[in-house]
């Protein structure tokens, strides 16, 4: 199995830097007095699509339409289906997507806008892979999968490259966890620029399948998850399994309470849309004062596609 290096990482940003926005990293007084750490923020809910995803997606299809490539496919949630639908959009290509009959209604809409076609399906690993597998025979367009794509996670660890050149030298860098793109391309090029940087994972508790995975060495599929950070609910491939018990030094679990409680914090303190998914990494430093206190700390919020009318904040009362 050949697993993604530094340089190319490198060589994907250098790729993809004219597409995608070159997201901001923030800091927020009030949060660092809160949780004792120093956090920088990079903010990929600025991103085109409103997440990280776009980076991954747009470095899979350029190197696609190098092939001439010109139909594409995938299946998610919602982050990755609109990245992908706006990459192929950009490239001229068209673009196929199976998303689960439950994902939000806000990411349905940015799906459809960007122009792909859709095609739903049941809430299930399963169900999105066999349809997709349809869809394939029937249209021969390629597959790009959201996280089990070499070029997908080069894409995804180009947010690390810019946070670190802009934050300077971190102690420790977070990334939220799903089914492992981010954390893999994060960890690679973290690791890759800083040796002795801590990477952790942030991942629910209600839905601990990659903390599973790490700590036992087992991959263990994601059944049931039943967690508020809907972005976050596919199992871990072989290759970011891989990629994560090479890079990864930990991963933390946090509740659904903790959850709704940072992403409150990031929408009070700092004026910033962020989904649940994103609010992870900010709930595992709250939730573990004694790891971060005093440590120089960078944080990935993933995205802000939430629901506007589903906000969760009026579950703590």
């Amino acid at each position: 199995m050949i697993l993604p290096s530094l340089e190319n990482i490198k060589e994907a940003h250098r790729r993809i830097k004219s597409y995608v926005h070159r997201t901001p990293v923030m800091t927020s007084t009030q949060i660092n007095r809160i949780s004792g750490a120093e956090i920088f923020f990079k903010c990929e809910n600025f991103q085109k699509v409103g997440a990280f995803k776009f980076r991954g997606a747009m470095n899979a299809v350029l190197l696609l339409k190098e092939e001439e490539v010109r139909e594409v496919i995938t299946h998610s949630s919602g982050n990755h289906a609109a990245a992908l639908a706006l990459a192929a959009k950009m490239a001229g290509m068209k673009a196929y997507v199976v998303m689960p009959r439950t994902a939000p209604s806000v990411k349905i809409n940015a799906v459809r806008d960007y122009g792909a076609e859709i095609t739903f399906c049941e809430p299930t690993q399963k169900a999105r892979e066999e349809a997709t597998g349809i869809l394939m025979e029937k249209t021969g367009a390629r597959l790009v999968h959201p996280y089990d794509n070499f070029n997908v996670i080069c894409g995804q660890g180009t947010a690390a490259v810019e946070l670190l050149e802009e934050a300077g030298e971190l102690d420790i860098l977070i990334a939220p966890v799903g089914g492992g793109g981010l954390l893999s391309g994060t960890s690679t090029a973290a690791k890759g620029l800083k040796s002795n940087i801590k990477v952790f994972g942030a991942e629910p508790r209600n839905a601990d399948d990659a903390y599973r995975s790490f700590t036992t060495g087992i991959l263990h599929p994601s059944v049931s998850p039943k967690t508020i950070a809907d972005g976050l609910l596919t199992s871990l491939s072989e290759l970011t399994f891989t990629i994560i018990r090479k890079n990864v030094d930990n991963i933390f679990t946090v509740s659904e309470e903790s959850i709704i409680e940072a992403m409150r914090l990031i929408w009070e303190r700092m004026k910033i849309i962020v989904e649940p998914s994103s609010a992870v990494t900010l709930a595992v430093v709250m939730e573990n004062p004694d790891v971060f206190r005093g440590k120089k700390t960078g944080i990935i919020l993933s995205g802000g596609n939430v629901e506007l009318s589903e906000l969760p904040f009026n579950q703590l009362s």
